[in-house]
């Protein structure tokens, strides 16, 4: 099993309005897809007074599952976050194998 993470950090100005549209709109669409068998989502325990940083974990199947949503998906999804919150996030993002 691979496990996508996106790790996120929002400014507190936009988190509530924020994390209304990821859980409404964006997970639910990530999900759409059909590349996906389950996700979470986890807040990072640090101390920042500019933004709150949390990871989404996907969880998929393989490898091949998930270039496909590479392909298929992930350009757009990642396209209209970026334009809905330009400048009022950072991301990264990690690949894991469950082992």
């Amino acid at each position: 099993m691979i496990i996508y993470n996106v790790t996120v950090k929002v400014d507190n100005d936009v988190h509530d309005e924020w994390m209304e549209w990821m859980r409404s709109i964006h997970i639910p669409e990530v999900m759409a897809t059909q590349k996906f068998i389950d996700h979470q989502v986890a807040k990072v325990l640090v101390d920042d007074a500019d933004g709150i940083t949390y990871s989404f974990q996907y969880k998929c199947q393989s490898m091949d599952e998930l270039e496909e949503y590479y392909a298929e998906h992930a350009p757009a999804l990642q396209r209209d976050h970026a334009e809905r919150y330009k400048d009022k996030f950072v991301a990264f993002r990690t690949l894991l194998e469950v082992i």
